[in-house]
């Protein structure tokens, strides 16, 4: 536990130092859930698989997972995307 807080407390030093947002420099996925309606992701790895009803982003250090009806992947970049549907829940798989 002690590791942990160690690495949090240089996280947090080398994002103020530079003036970036800590999740930014930890390498995790920065995500936005607008209503039902809209997910948005930055710094994912690729989608891990694809249907109507889920979604599975690779977040590198973990997968997320966007469970809802008439999901639809909207745009994909090499780091961003975006998903429409009416989207019921978001799960963070280890």
């Amino acid at each position: 536990m002690e590791l942990f807080k160690k690495d949090l407390k240089f996280l947090d030093e080398t994002a103020e130092l530079f003036d970036l947002p800590p999740d930014a420099v930890a390498g995790l996925p920065h995500i936005e859930v607008v209503g039902n309606t809209h997910f948005y992701m930055e710094r994912h790895r690729g989608i891990l698989s694809y249907s109507g009803g889920e979604i599975d982003v690779n977040a590198e250090r973990c997968v997320v997972r966007v469970y809802g009806e008439n999901l639809e992947l909207m745009s994909m970049t090499g780091d961003q995307l975006r998903i429409r549907g009416t989207i019921a829940r978001v799960e963070w798989v280890m």
